[in-house]
């Protein structure tokens, strides 16, 4: 059992799978920074400088909270339903960004399979021609004989 896990892990894709998640998590960071530092800003200037990211209903509890972190700290059942919209845009934009990176991949891949099939075939090695053949089984047959 210890054996077949071990060919498990080292089977390709599933290495491939690894670096892959964690270079997504990564990636993650990356672009939460985005979202966050840029693009938050920008929309909350469209917005009339309200942070987008701290938009709530309160679904429960008495009070008016002055932000999610508040209301959350205080018990309230919050909708928050401006946080969901920056996780729908944080996977818009993470998928944005895996689609711009998979066809440029793909492009490169489909340029060197061009340039291989443009590229002349090397000419297999001649062999002897049927002339030499015989020439070398007759001089064989001379020596034995």
């Amino acid at each position: 059992m210890l054996k077949e896990f071990r060919d498990f892990i080292a089977r390709g894709n599933v290495m491939d799978m690894a670096v892959g998640i964690i270079i997504g998590a990564a990636f993650t960071s990356i672009v939460k920074s985005l979202v966050d530092d840029i693009i938050n800003p920008i929309i909350g200037i469209f917005m009339g400088g309200v942070d987008f990211t701290d938009k709530f209903i309160v679904l429960s509890g008495d009070g008016d909270y002055a932000s999610l972190e508040a209301a959350r700290e205080a018990g309230a059942a919050v909708l928050a339903y401006g946080s969901f919209i920056m996780a729908v845009l944080n996977f818009l934009i993470i998928a944005f960004v895996v689609f711009m990176l998979v066809r440029t991949v793909n492009r490169v891949k489909e340029a060197a399979m061009k340039k291989e099939e443009e590229a002349p075939a090397e000419e297999a090695p001649k062999g002897p021609t049927e002339l030499e053949v015989l020439l070398e089984i007759r001089d064989a047959l001379a020596r034995k004989g």
